[in-house]
C-alpha cells in the first residue's frame, strides 16, 4: 500500500510544479491543493507544516516534508522511495 501524499501549491509556482513533476516521474497519486491567494487555506496549510508559509509544501502520511528542494534532497540521499512506499 502506498503513502498518502498531499502537496499545497500555488497554479503557477515554479517549485510547485517542479515538485509535482518529481512525483509524476515516480508515479506516485497524490492529492494537491491549489490555494491561490486563499489566505485560509494559508492558514491551515502553515498550521500543518510548523508555521511554514511558502509553496509547496508536501505531506507524506501527514508528516510535512517541507517544499520543493527537500523533497529533491530527499530523493538524492534515497530517502524518498522508502517514504513513498510507506503504507498511513
Amino acid at each position: 500500500m502506498a503513502a498518502k501524499v498531499e502537496i499545497y501549491t500555488w497554479s503557477m509556482c515554479p517549485f510547485c510544479i517542479r515538485a509535482k513533476a518529481l512525483l509524476d516521474q515516480k508515479d506516485v497519486d497524490y492529492t494537491e491543493y491549489c490555494i491561490d491567494g486563499d489566505e485560509v487555506a494559508r492558514d491551515e496549510m502553515a498550521e500543518r507544516a510548523n508555521g511554514g508559509r511558502s509553496v509547496p509544501q508536501i505531506f507524506i502520511n501527514d508528516q510535512s516534508m517541507g517544499g520543493c528542494d527537500e523533497l529533491h534532497a530527499l530523493n538524492r540521499q534515497g530517502k524518498l522511495d522508502p517514504l513513498l512506499n510507506a503504507a498511513s
